[in-house]
């Protein structure tokens, strides 16, 4: 919790009176992740992505994340190593992740120019990158998964008491994944915060990615944020059946997740909910 989170003097006004007060805010700094890949005698480096993020100890989990659900990598096996860089007097550099690709693990490089320029709130919009999901996940995620209202309510709480850098610094997303044991039970079994709601779930994917969990048919995922496309495609990715959101979701949220056979909750709060589809699994 160091390097996530730092001191900060702040004036806070009460009323119309300022008091001079110390403070707690989250870190934010840059990750650039890297790919050595190609033949054993012939190795190449590429930066893929450079993305604003919190330092909580989760940056390889980040880079996988980000590789699976960009569908640059499918299997665990396909990574030889994953390390921070060195710089040229070997000092380890805690802001440049390289992962090692298998040598047969083809790369299209079209898609890597494109990460090369985004960062981890950017992306594609419209039909087309609906019709790019369905290329890569052309079956819509089956599950008989279902949950019921008093659960969705409970969700904040069960989520709010391992949320961190939040109870700190009030300034991290979180993205929690929650395993439903039946419509009135669930238990927390992984969360991760960032700065970035798109960071948070990639860690979060990440690290079951890492555990060989994937697909997550069985999974609720609870994020602290609004339902953007880029979410939705990534919980796609990794077969997550229910979302449920904080925020308010897009146009192309709802469309993308009605797409795939997703349950998609919004504006979740202590005695209110939208469901914007897959109502069939909130049991009434």
């Amino acid at each position: 919790m160091i390097n996530s989170i730092k001191p900060d003097t702040i004036i806070k006004f009460k009323g119309n009176i300022p008091v001079e007060q110390s403070d707690l805010v989250v870190v934010e700094e840059p990750l650039e992740i890297r790919l050595g890949y190609g033949a054993a005698d012939n190795r190449q480096q590429k930066s893929i992505s450079v993305t604003m993020r919190t330092p909580t100890g989760h940056d390889f989990e980040l880079a996988m994340g980000f590789l699976f659900t960009e569908n640059i990598i499918r299997h665990f096996d396909q990574i030889l190593s994953i390390h921070y860089c060195t710089d040229n007097q070997q000092h380890q550099q805690e802001n440049i992740v390289r992962i090692e690709l298998h040598p047969n693990v083809w790369l299209d490089f079209q898609k890597l120019e494109r990460f090369s320029y985004t960062t981890s709130s950017c992306g594609i919009c419209g039909k087309a990158s609906i019709e790019a999901i369905q290329h890569q996940c052309p079956t819509p995620i089956v599950s008989s998964l279902t949950i019921s209202s008093p659960l969705i309510y409970q969700l904040p709480n069960i989520v709010e008491e391992k949320q961190v850098f939040f109870k700190h610094t009030g300034g991290s997303h979180v993205a929690a994944l929650v395993e439903i044991k039946n419509a009135d039970n669930g238990a927390l079994f992984l969360l991760r915060e960032d700065i970035g709601r798109h960071n948070a779930l990639d860690k979060a994917i990440g690290a079951a990615f890492q555990q060989n969990l994937l697909p997550l048919a069985h999974t609720l995922l609870f994020m602290s944020s609004r339902a953007s496309f880029e979410l939705i495609q990534k919980a796609v990715m990794a077969g997550i059946s229910i979302i449920v959101f904080v925020g308010a979701p897009s146009s192309l949220a709802i469309e993308t997740a009605r797409s795939f056979g997703i349950t998609l909750i919004g504006f979740s709060r202590e005695n209110s909910f939208n469901v914007y589809c897959g109502s069939q699994r909130v049991k009434i």
